[in-house]
């Protein structure tokens, strides 16, 4: 497996592009001061430290996409929330990759 498919889940490869097209919920986990230095248009902050206790957000969202600096924090959050019941998540990595297909 490559190290792409180790940090990002060597499963079903997602078509990033089109779920963004179709409206998904998009999640910035870094803080609050690395979302105010630049974020994906649309993008709702919230960091990795405080989904617990907003999982009510993720609700009836078809299609959940987080993603950070790195591509670490977001795959911690992608755990969360799956534990938490959430199917639909994808971790789309860092931030700048997922904003290439923000339009």
């Amino acid at each position: 497996m490559s190290i792409f498919g180790q940090l990002f889940g060597g499963s079903a490869t997602v078509d990033l592009q089109e779920i963004i097209n179709e409206g998904a919920f998009l999640v910035d986990v870094r803080t609050p001061g690395e979302f105010a230095a630049g974020h994906v248009k649309g993008s709702e902050n919230i960091p990795l430290n405080i989904i617990p206790s907003q999982l009510n957000k993720f609700k009836d969202k078809k299609n959940i996409v987080v993603f950070c600096q790195s591509g670490g924090r977001s795959s911690q959050a992608k755990t969360i929330l799956e534990q938490s019941g959430f199917a639909n998540v994808v971790n789309g990595g860092t931030w700048n990759h997922v904003n290439q297909y923000v339009k």
